[in-house]
């Protein structure tokens, strides 16, 4: 996809997933920002990344407000949010993707990588592209109609 295509892809993902307004806090807004330039830029590693930290702020923001969630994983937030068996699946899906590139068990086991390069680079495009998805979808899920 070129660049123009995805901010289109993102323009169709707001007219499918937004039904009416919602409300943001200012770090969702700006790291939901992050994870869509990041995206259209190529930059999918960094993309995925700033999506977790756009989700992950939404939740504490939206669903958590009234409750101290200090010390609580994403998974906690994700598992106590009552989102739906099917979104609550999706977004551990996600998070077990990131944690792989996050959470690099051996820095030395490096040869798939380095043999395969464009392998990696079109997964990461891809599990962007759905994390952009994902990450509207619980942006949107809860609109002022």
């Amino acid at each position: 996809m070129t660049e123009e295509q995805k901010w289109d892809y993102i323009n169709q993902l707001d007219e499918e997933l937004l039904i009416g307004g919602v409300v943001l806090s200012e770090w969702t807004t700006f790291l939901a920002k992050d994870a869509e330039t990041a995206f259209c830029f190529g930059a999918y590693l960094a993309s995925i990344l700033a999506s977790q930290t756009a989700k992950e702020s939404h939740l504490r923001f939206d669903y958590f407000n009234s409750i101290e969630t200090k010390g609580w994983s994403f998974y906690d937030l994700i598992e106590k949010a009552n989102l739906g068996s099917g979104r609550t699946k999706e977004l551990h899906e996600l998070r077990k993707y990131r944690n792989k590139w996050v959470h690099v068990n051996d820095p030395t086991n490096d040869n798939e990588l380095l043999e395969r390069p464009e392998y990696y680079e079109k997964e990461l495009a891809e599990f962007s592209k759905a994390t952009i998805k994902t990450m509207l979808k619980v942006l949107y899920s809860n609109p002022w109609i």
